[in-house]
């Protein structure tokens, strides 16, 4: 990817693609249900590619017509290969809740990135509730039981780890409780409770009942992805002369960490037309080139805005004053150290950070020029790498840079489309 840089304007009304997660956890709770399920305007991106080649070699039927897919599964099957779930963790994580309950055993393979992604947070409770796996990296064998419900505390506040566990408490025989140290995202508590199964949740803990009937499908209309978003707002306030509308996005408190954080920055953002979609709150959002201050980043909106870090630390360099960001260590766990990958990069632009083994401080604005860069095979580094080439005075090249197909394959069109010069 070659960004000509600096860029003039991006004016523009558009939606972006359905949300990511909300993507994954529709595929697989309608994958787990014997009735039809209707599921519109799903990503379509390498992430749930992985997803749904998975469950189709475990028997799930599943029918593609652009970006809605028609599912139909129940009992699955033993896989006569390993399942690659490519390089999302999601994929691999949720597979391991859902296939933890089966009467087979299953390989679960992946990048080599995926392999060095932690799984032993899963892992360990998985083998409490009755499921043998093999080791707490991939490639592993995971070998479902007849599960039981337990009460299990987790040291981070993590949706994938929740998510993974609710899947193998509604196949389980006993009440699961899961409790975490803070807030994490809601979406499959709202989805779950939508299908009709039984739970109760607040920020810090989750209770499912498991029902004896069949699991009912899964009809949902996919909110558009914030995370997908916030490369275009952040876009919008940083490029002068730019305004951006975007329709229909999921604005799940959980989620909206990083619109709180533009707008104590400064930032142009307006919020309107609010509805829901699937048990989803969303909206229309616009954005207007802005001049932004420093802020400080601590706590709980750090978990709430964990995968847009990316494209806050673009943000946070055109801001006057400094800016501070703690508490992130989990960033280091990601598809990069997305911390370290992120300073290397943007010094190479002239930046200059001081990093903390949780986060960073600058001071700015700082002035970026055109580099060389690497995406270090982290979609969300190549995205956040080509906002700051836009920025930028002169060329910048990201190596890599298809990766940012894994959640988002029409970035460069869609910027183009706006007023960028990607090529």
């Amino acid at each position: 990817m070659k960004i000509q840089g600096p860029t003039n304007k991006l004016i523009g009304d558009l939606q972006v693609m359905g949300d990511k997660s909300i993507s994954h956890r529709a595929i697989i709770h309608a994958s787990l249900s014997s009735q039809e399920s209707l599921l519109k305007n799903v990503l379509r991106a390498g992430v749930t590619k992985s997803m749904i080649d998975c469950l189709r070699i475990l028997g799930v039927n599943i029918i593609e017509n652009n970006c809605d897919l028609i599912v139909k599964g129940g009992n699955w099957i033993k896989p006569n290969k390993p399942l690659d779930c490519g390089n999302s963790a999601t994929t691999m994580r949720l597979l391991m809740g859902a296939l933890a309950a089966q009467n087979f055993s299953a390989e679960l393979t992946g990048t080599p990135s995926l392999q060095h992604r932690p799984m032993k947070r899963i892992a360990e409770p998985l083998r409490q509730m009755g499921a043998t796996i093999s080791q707490n990296k991939a490639p592993l064998v995971i070998t479902g039981g007849k599960l039981r419900g337990i009460v299990h505390h987790s040291e981070v506040a993590s949706a994938q780890v929740k998510a993974s566990l609710l899947l193998a408490a509604m196949q389980a025989k006993g009440t699961t409780t899961i409790c975490q140290p803070g807030p994490s995202r809601d979406h499959s508590e709202r989805m779950l409770s939508e299908i009709g199964i039984n739970l109760q949740y607040d920020d810090k803990k989750v209770t499912l009942v498991p029902n004896e009937n069949q699991i009912n499908p899964t009809n949902i209309t996919i909110p558009g992805d914030i995370s997908s978003a916030s490369f275009l707002l952040a876009a919008a306030i940083t490029i002068p002369n730019s305004h951006i509308t975007l329709r229909k996005i999921g604005i799940n408190t959980t989620r909206t960490g990083i619109l709180d954080a533009m707008k104590k920055m400064g930032a142009d953002i307006d919020v309107f037309n609010h509805a829901k979609s699937g048990g989803e709150p969303i909206a229309d959002i616009s954005a207007r080139y802005s001049t932004l201050k420093g802020i400080m980043l601590e706590g709980n909106i750090v978990t709430r805005m964990i995968d847009e870090f990316p494209i806050f630390t673009i943000l946070s360099t055109q801001a006057e004053n400094t800016t501070i960001v703690r508490d992130a260590a989990e960033l280091r766990l990601k598809e990069s150290d997305r911390i370290s990958s992120l300073i290397e990069e943007l010094n190479k632009m002239g930046t200059k950070f001081e990093e903390y083994h949780d986060g960073y401080k600058l001071t700015g604005p700082q002035k970026l020029k055109g580099a060389k860069l690497s995406s270090h095979g982290d979609h969300r580094i190549a995205m956040s790498l080509a906002i700051a080439g836009m920025l930028a005075k002169g060329n910048t090249v990201i190596s890599e840079s298809d990766i940012a197909d894994e959640s988002y394959p029409n970035f460069q069109k869609t910027f183009n489309m706006l007023g960028a010069q990607i090529v």
